[in-house]
Parts: C-alpha cells; structure tokens; sequence
C-alpha cells in the first residue's frame, strides 16, 4: 500500500494508517536554487534537533511559490515564499509547524483557528528549545532564543 497522491476526504484516513505503520515521505525540495539551498540549511537544522522524521511523516515536499506560504494538506506540501526561508532557524520551525498542522488534519483534528494555532505554536516553540539545546552553533543558539523571546510575547500562548 504506498501513500495517496492526493489526501482528499477519502484518502486521510488511509494516509492516517500509513504514517502510524511508519511510512515516511522522500522529502522532495522545488524551486530555484537559492530557494532549495536556503531549504537545506533549514532542513539541516530540523535533523540537528531530532525532527526529520516527523517532518517526513507528513510532509512530501516543499514547493516555492510567489504567494502566502502555507500548507498544501491534499498534497501533504508547504508552499513557500522566499522570505518564509530566509532565516533558516525560523524556517525549520515553521516546517515543524506545518508539518504538525499535517498531523491535526490526518487524526481530523481540527487543525486551523484559535485552539489549533495555539497546539502548533507549541510544537514550533518545542522545536526551538530542542534544537539550542542540540546545536553547537552559538549563532543558532543565539537565533533560537530571539525567536524564542518573540513567541513568549505573543498572543498564541
């Protein structure tokens, strides 16, 4: 059984059965190539903090885009912008975040508004503690607390 091309109403349940057997995406990158090394960077650091599976989990690709980046759930992808992945701590944590939006929608959790962004931004700022303590950069570390302090500040939590 391999994973549906498109995860429709009728697929999630499937695609839900799949990710718990421990099926994992080939995690493909799309766009130029500043976009995919910016990508890599950031994917490095989601391998660094202990996340890469759960990322490929539920994420099949990640696809440049000119518009609002965002999470494509019928085709398990995150459309990105360039700016979405110009600071790659910050982009790591935001695949995180979508990749636990991926999560909610798959167990038909309701996984956008209030409740469900507050569920996500903890995942995200998880992910960031994890990773300062993980990395050995300082400039990572330095990067993860600012950001860090800037979710402390917001009205997510």
């Amino acid at each position: 059984m391999s994973y549906p091309k498109r995860v429709y109403t009728n697929e999630v349940k499937e695609a839900e059965k799949l990710v718990k057997k421990g099926c994992r995406h080939r995690l493909t990158v799309k766009g130029n190539p500043d976009f995919r090394q910016k990508v890599k960077a950031a994917l490095k650091l989601v391998k660094t903090a202990g996340y890469y599976n759960f990322l490929r989990s539920y994420i099949k690709s990640i696809i440049e885009i000119d518009g609002f980046t965002q999470l494509r759930e019928a085709e398990a992808s995150i459309w990105a912008n360039k700016y979405a992945v110009a600071n790659p701590v910050d982009a790591a944590s935001l695949f995180l975040q979508k990749a636990h939006h991926m999560k909610e929608y798959l167990e038909g959790k309701m996984y956008y508004g209030g409740e469900a962004e507050r569920r996500s931004v903890k995942k995200r700022i998880e992910f960031l503690e994890t990773l300062k303590k993980r990395t050995r950069k300082k400039d990572v570390k330095e990067e993860c607390e600012r950001l860090l302090k800037s979710w402390s500040e917001s009205v997510y939590l």
